[in-house]
């Protein structure tokens, strides 16, 4: 097998949630790159309707967008037959879309709660259940989920969010074990401070400064860095990784102090 070969993923449709900007919108974008017909969805179509062609752009990939809430349980399992019907089947599923909500874990509503546990962990549980049939009976398969560096440390009022970072983690590992025989993989990236909306929406320009410091590199990831890590977990190339996590942080884990 060449190296073109164990990165082709033509003939592959990858589902990519949270995929109209950011960190998912460069993952897809890589996906077709290599060949994948795309999907995508995000809560506004209007950034949707933009993102895709900017994703298909040169490449002979096909590609479709669905409008999905993933606050909601009722639109996740929606997306879900939509996604599989768009192409009669999902190979590659990133569990990308997620929130934050900074408060004080004696502070936060159940609202907020429940609103961060929905989106972050249980619509990735929702979507994983949909995609896993076909793949087992295509004997291959390939799940990606977002977590964060914030699934492996933390911060003061970053509670809920590192909840359910972490969990993916685990929810990766369990994952690995129960569908490794049918030739799926299962794994967790964690994203450093990497310069997309959530983050900028919720920092301090003081904290924005602070995590760029932190990392070993000295700045902020870019979200084109987060290609080439996707594309290893989803490919032929990473076909012996299962139920770990790939930390992308620019050696910000690396400080003590």
């Amino acid at each position: 097998m060449t190296i073109e070969q164990r990165f082709d993923l033509t003939g592959k449709v990858a589902l990519v949630t949270g995929g109209s900007k950011g960190l998912g919108l460069a993952m897809a974008r890589g996906f077709a790159e290599a060949g994948a017909d795309i999907i995508i969805c995000s809560r506004k179509q209007a950034e949707l309707e933009a993102a895709l062609p900017q994703i298909l752009d040169g490449t002979k990939a096909k590609g479709k967008w669905f409008v999905a809430d993933l606050t909601k349980r009722e639109d996740a399992e929606r997306l879900a037959k939509d996604a599989l019907s768009a192409f009669g089947r999902i190979d590659i599923f990133v569990n990308n879309a997620g929130t934050n909500v900074p408060e004080a874990v004696d502070a936060i509503t159940d609202d907020n709660w429940d609103k961060v546990v929905e989106l972050n962990l249980s619509a990735g549980m929702v979507l994983t259940r949909a995609v896993v049939p076909g793949m087992k009976s295509r004997k291959w398969g390939r799940i990606i989920h977002i977590s964060s560096i914030m699934g492996l440390a933390s911060k003061a009022g970053r509670g809920a969010y590192s909840a359910t970072k972490s969990a993916l983690i685990g929810l990766a590992r369990a994952a690995a074990l129960d569908l490794g025989p049918h030739g799926i993989t299962v794994n967790c990236i964690a994203p450093g401070p990497f310069l997309t909306d959530l983050p900028m929406s919720v920092l301090s320009d003081a904290e924005k400064a602070q995590f760029a410091e932190r990392t070993a590199l000295g700045r902020w990831g870019q979200p084109e860095e987060l290609i080439g890590p996707a594309l290893l977990l989803a490919t032929e190339a990473g076909r012996y990784i299962t139920g770990t996590t790939l930390l992308v942080d620019g050696g910000a884990l690396c400080r003590s102090m």
